[in-house]
């Protein structure tokens, strides 16, 4: 039945034959890997403006110079990772390059924030495009729809984690669509917007919400910084496609490379053009519709084609979390396989991809959702500070591996590797003093726990890899004598089966053990067993206090300190209904014995199984 359920959700296994099949083409890729650096323009230039009106409406003149600064880093972070892409086409991004070129300390810091983003990425993009559809809702007249946004977000979480749980090619496929549909009618609106500005001079303005302020104050440097800071999130998902090059179709790094530009193409234009319009048609943000849905609104008004842009934003938003599900169970995968995670994460799955991986970061979402109540701009203030850690650490590490390798145009290629380092470090400093109040500290406290997490696995790992070894191990020898210890609740057919198996390998040294908790029970074993098993011994344990672990622990002691030189084996009558449900109606003391005899050394447990007919 469980397998039945698993099919109809997952599909059917993958042969591991198949996995060159299930690599995508650059125009699935883009969806799969830009989603949530593209989606970020429903958001970005509204984390902008929020800063800016703590100074006045006047201060929102502002946001188009920030945007444009914006942008200039995205190209020269872009340029920078397609670099990367092209040194390392295994993937792995800032992790690999750190940690092969800067050290171990370095590659799990840039591992960690990685991770942290991904989770964030999942719960900020879900939150926001559930905002998305209660802004649409709110426009019809349903505004009672925000009140269920932690319910909608999760139930989003959900259906992605499944999508992804069966498979990239096919989660590719379901996601494109979407994808391609917000960008066409973003561009569309973009165009409609800018040509009647052009033609006219001027778009329709929106009353300022009844909230913000009104009068100008004064615009600080540490306001600008601030705002600078907040719009920085519209880089987040950059470095995805440089950690999942081996996704791409052959040739790898030509395929990724160009869709690295196509997408830092598409993300400028798209934030340039929705902060220009945004100012032209005074909208800010509020608390009922987003910057994106009001100025759609005002250039297109509310038929038809305002619903397909804000379908589409809300689409995107929530899909954009499909970035994270490709990305992160591939970093968890690398991390396992160097022994920093454990190895359940380097396992794939049915479907050939990292189920266990897919599975931990739609939970580790749900839960910022559930804590923030799916507000992404409460989660905002967190999100970049891991981003642009390993955006420097990547594009340091880029920079030592050119003078290591001293390839043609390294001199060039140290140049757009060194300014992206000096750039993103020089963003992440202003990202820590503007936004360190704001909730930033969380993540710079995280990442330190995180990493030591890593290397306390990392050392578990490497403890249990020198225990194992064969290095001095003395050569197995025969074993000269077995003792067997049969575990009994009563005389059974199973009790009979257990037997005959303990006899098989004990044939001189076997012993019954039965807890007493009912003298008048133990009269009624005692005369079965005198019928059935008399010839062999039975010891009986009384337990006054009803414990049936503590005695048997104790007697399992006393057996293995008689007999040194044997090997001791527990022997465990079970025996197994039918159907599945009907486990429900015994008591697990089987399950109970084995979990407290499996830490005990030199101790073989045996279940020996009766099967039961329906």
């Amino acid at each position: 039945m469980i397998g039945v359920f698993k099919r109809l959700l997952v599909g059917q296994p993958l042969a591991t034959d198949q996995q060159q099949h299930q690599r995508l083409r650059k125009i699935i890729a883009l969806a799969v890997f830009s989603s949530d650096a593209i989606s970020s323009n429903a958001y970005a230039t509204e984390a902008i403006m929020l800063v800016l009106l703590t100074a006045g409406i006047g201060a929102l003149n502002l946001s188009i110079p920030i945007c444009l600064a914006i942008i200039m880093l995205l190209l020269i972070v872009g340029f920078s990772y397609r670099q990367t892409i092209h040194a390392y086409p295994s993937g792995g991004g800032a992790y690999i390059v750190a940690h092969e070129n800067l050290g171990q300390i370095p590659g799990l810091v840039a591992a960690g924030s990685l991770l942290i983003d991904y989770v964030l990425t999942v719960a900020v993009s879900v939150s926001a495009g559930v905002f998305a559809v209660t802004s649409l809702a709110s426009t019809w007249g349903v505004a009672s729809l925000a009140s269920y946004r932690v319910e909608i977000a999760l139930a989003f979480i959900v259906f992605i984690t499944l999508i992804n749980l069966r498979g990239l090619k096919e989660s590719g496929a379901i996601f494109a669509v979407p994808t391609y549909l917000f960008v066409v009618s973003m561009f569309a609106c973009i165009i409609i917007g800018v040509a009647r500005l052009v033609l006219t001079g001027s778009l329709p303005q929106l009353p300022p919400p009844a909230e913000v302020h009104t009068q100008a104050q004064t615009v600080t440097l540490f306001l600008i910084l601030q705002a600078f800071s907040a719009g920085c999130t519209a880089l987040t998902g950059v470095e995805a496609i440089s950690n999942g090059v081996p996704a791409f179709r052959k040739p790898e790094s030509v395929n990724a490379s160009r869709t690295l530009l196509a997408m830092v193409g598409i993300l400028g234009a798209i934030f340039l053009g929705l902060t220009v319009l945004a100012q032209a048609t005074n909208a800010m943000p509020s608390e009922s519709e987003s910057v994106v849905s009001q100025v759609v609104r005002t250039i297109v008004g509310t038929g038809p084609f305002y619903f397909v842009v804000q379908v589409a934003t809300a689409l995107i938003l929530v899909l954009a979390a499909n970035t994270s599900y490709a990305d992160f169970p591939r970093l968890a995968s690398i991390l396992s396989h160097d022994r920093f995670l454990p190895h359940q994460f380097s396992i794939r799955g049915d479907r050939l991809v990292y189920s266990n991986g897919i599975i931990v970061l739609g939970l580790l979402a749900s839960v910022l959702v559930i804590i923030f109540d799916a507000k992404e701009q409460a989660m905002l203030p967190l999100y970049a500070i891991g981003v642009f850690i390993s955006f420097t650490l990547s594009q340091a590490g880029m920079v030592r591996h050119w003078l290591r390798e001293r390839g043609p145009g390294w001199r060039r290629s140290v140049a757009i590797n060194g300014l992206g380092a000096a750039l993103t470090a020089l963003v992440f400093c202003i990202i820590i003093a503007t936004r360190f109040a704001h909730g930033a500290w969380a993540v710079l406290v995280a990442i330190p726990i995180i990493v030591l997490m890593f290397q306390s696995i990392h050392t578990h790992y490497r403890t249990i890899a020198r225990q194992l070894s064969l290095e001095g191990a003395a050569r197995p020898m025969a074993v000269r004598r077995h003792t067997a210890l049969v575990l009994v609740s009563g005389v059974h057919r199973g009790t009979l089966t257990a037997l005959e198996y303990a006899s098989s390998i004990a044939p001189d040294n076997t012993t019954a053990l039965y807890v007493e908790f009912d003298p008048e029970d133990t009269e009624k074993i005692r005369a079965k067993w005198q019928e059935w098993a008399g010839d062999i011994p039975l010891v009986v344990l009384p337990s006054p206090y009803r414990s049936l672990v503590r005695p048997m622990l104790r007697f399992v002691n006393e057996l293995d300190e008689r007999y040194k030189d044997d090997v001791l084996t527990v022997v465990v009558p079970e025996f197994v209904p039918s159907h599945w449900w009907e486990h429900l109606l015994h008591n697990q003391s089987g399950l109970l014995i084995k979990a407290a005899l499996f830490f005990h050394r030199g101790i073989v447990v045996t279940s020996v199984p009766y099967h039961l007919d329906g």
